[in-house]
């Protein structure tokens, strides 16, 4: 709990700047969108020129912006709500669960960080001699991520079957396959709390190394996304205006 604690706050610390990066950036597209490039349009269509294949479409979607923005709004503030009401649902729950376990680079932390938990409990938890069928049922409720929990629930009852844990894991495929493998080897040896415990180490280092790569990459990746916009919008500006002077000087 304290190493989830501490990562967490690192990555919150690390985001407070691409955060107010991002909203600051919106705000000031906002602004030139609504204020600012309708009184340069006037302008350049009052000169009756050829305008820059950059201006042309600037000016276009600012033209589009302003006649479907409040209605594209809308359509997404509409599409968050239902779609946090589906997610309260069970259904939506598990689907929403299994998505965090499957996105691009973000997944496979949740995923590493959820599988080292489940590791680091069952060693504790079998190594404090409580029975295996006691240890999955702490383990199911103690997990907050539907499409995990259900896995469990599959691996219980395989062993209440009589195939052990590492047969019914092998089965799905969140279990990645060191946890598969160390978990037959601790099975076999009668040393499954030392090997669950090495397993919850080597994920626990992968999920913080993956979590400080994506953190350290969301903030020039943001910045050069917003040098691209407003670089975009100033040369449009800017050619539009060489553009109109060397047309009318004609």
């Amino acid at each position: 709990m304290e190493r989830i604690v501490t990562t967490q706050k690192s990555v919150k610390n690390a985001l407070a700047y691409p955060i107010v990066l991002c909203v600051v950036a919106i705000v000031v597209v906002g602004v030139l969108v609504t204020f600012v490039l309708p009184t340069f349009a006037g302008l350049y269509t009052s000169f009756d020129v050829e305008l820059p294949l950059a201006t042309r479409t600037l000016l276009a979607f600012t033209d589009w912006s302003q006649h479907y923005g409040l209605a594209i709004l809308a359509v997404i503030v509409l599409a968050v709500v239902v779609g946090f009401i589906y997610s309260r649902t069970p259904t939506g729950k598990h689907q929403w669960s299994k998505l965090m376990l499957t996105m691009p680079r973000i997944g496979r932390i949740n995923l590493l960080n959820e599988l080292a938990r489940c590791c680091r409990s069952m060693s504790l938890l079998y190594g404090s001699g409580l029975p295996l069928h006691e240890i999955m049922t702490l383990i199911i409720h103690g997990t907050s991520n539907k499409a995990i929990s259900a896995a469990l629930i599959d691996v219980q009852q395989g062993m209440l079957a009589g195939q052990g844990l590492s047969r019914p894991m092998a089965k799905n495929k969140l279990f990645l396959p060191l946890m598969v493998q160390m978990t037959a080897v601790g099975e076999e040896t009668g040393n499954l709390d030392n090997t669950l415990s090495t397993v919850a180490d080597s994920y626990e280092t992968d999920a913080d190394d993956k979590t400080k790569a994506l953190v350290a990459m969301i903030t020039p990746a943001m910045t050069v996304i917003i040098g691209l916009i407003v670089g975009f919008i100033a040369i449009a500006m800017v050619s539009a205006m060489y553009s109109i002077y060397g047309q009318v000087g004609v």
